[in-house]
């Protein structure tokens, strides 16, 4: 089973293109999109399990220039 995600991401002002489109090249990305409000982009990615989608954000994502900061949204099927 794969687990998906959203993550929200705030970014440096005048960062948020770039941004998305780097994180869509990241492998696990399935979409990135800038937007306005709160956030700057949000992401839906997918890993293996719980300690992969971690990783891919901590090592990944939030490693990424422009990035100020990150907020990871599992998706639950109730």
């Amino acid at each position: 089973m794969v687990v998906q995600a959203y993550i929200l991401i705030q970014t440096d002002v005048g960062k948020a293109a770039d941004v998305a489109k780097a994180i869509a090249q990241v492998k696990g990305v399935t979409l990135a999109e800038d937007v306005t409000g709160p956030y700057d982009v949000i992401v839906r990615a997918e890993a293996r399990n719980v300690d992969e989608l971690g990783k891919l954000v901590v090592s990944k994502v939030q490693s990424l220039d422009g990035i100020t900061r990150t907020l990871t949204c599992p998706v639950v099927h109730i």
